[in-house]
């Protein structure tokens, strides 16, 4: 099954929330304090995506106050913050808004890794994902959080890599710890990465297609400058170091059954992708 350009466009901003549980299958559904309601709530409105997030392994009751991280991840500069609130309303949401680090957060320097286990949401993210995190967690200690649902259930188990807002699906263990060491290095493996999320799907498509291309895996080295849609085709044109490429991805059907069928997944294929500069095709 494909993965590419399947990372939730909807999450530029984020906020996540300590809680050990249990959850509910949806965040308004969980037995939370008010105060950590009324922060989720806000968020939802401003267009910031939250999560709840706990240590892997054995649950224990958190005590004192509340541990928050928020992020940006379509900065010039992707960053992440935590802070520690006695009363969670008073997190200024509005600074991370204009990519600010709110008051009373400081900024993180190690990366942060979500795994999804939301069982409620879906039994496969919790099944796939516990041991993952598990043992991401042994291997990358206090860096790494179980989650609530960070979309894509179909793609179980989940990795989110943080501050860029980097996803991973389909993940084994050996693949997860693969996937996050190459991030602590600044990089990227391709094998079952989903994309970048805040970013519309077939940038993400164009910039996977460009990073298979040229074999530039670091983290910033490919970008897309423009697209233009028309339909289900996009052109964009993608910055890779001083080379431009035209990038031309179509959206596509991907039935598993080989079929039209109920579980149909929507995916890219790529028409076209030239160098700029000469005007040359290297791939139609």
């Amino acid at each position: 099954m494909p993965t590419l350009a399947s990372a939730t466009v909807a999450a530029r901003f984020w906020l996540l929330v300590e809680h050990a549980g249990p959850w509910a299958s949806h965040l308004p559904e969980c037995e939370l304090p008010s105060e950590v309601h009324e922060l989720i709530a806000r968020a939802a409105d401003l267009g910031v995506r939250a999560q709840l997030i706990r240590r892997p392994g054995r649950r224990s009751a958190v005590r004192g106050p509340v541990r928050i991280l928020v992020a940006d991840t379509t900065a010039e500069v992707p960053w992440v913050a935590e802070g520690r609130f006695e009363d969670p309303r008073d997190l200024d949401l509005g600074s991370l808004l204009r990519g600010v680090v709110p008051a009373s957060c400081i900024l993180v320097k190690e990366p942060v890794f979500l795994v999804c286990t939301h069982a409620r949401r879906n039994a496969c993210c919790a099944r796939i994902g516990l041991p993952i995190a598990r043992v991401l967690g042994e291997t990358l200690p206090g860096r790494v959080w179980e989650t609530t649902h960070v979309g894509g259930d179909r793609y179980a188990a989940n990795l989110v890599c943080l501050p860029h807002g980097l996803y991973y699906g389909s993940m084994s263990q050996a693949a997860a710890i693969a996937a996050a060491n190459a991030y602590r290095h600044g990089e990227i493996v391709l094998d079952r990465f989903r994309g970048r999320a805040g970013i519309p799907e077939p940038s993400q498509a164009a910039e996977h297609f460009v990073r298979a291309h040229t074999g530039d895996l670091s983290v910033g080295g490919v970008a897309v400058e423009s697209t233009r849609s028309d339909g289900d085709v996009t052109e964009a044109i993608v910055r890779h170091e001083d080379v431009r490429f035209r990038v031309v991805v179509e959206r596509t059907v991907f039935a598993p059954c080989g079929m039209a069928c109920a579980d149909t997944i929507m995916t890219y294929r790529l028409a076209a992708l030239e160098h700029i500069q000469c005007g040359t095709p290297v791939l139609t």
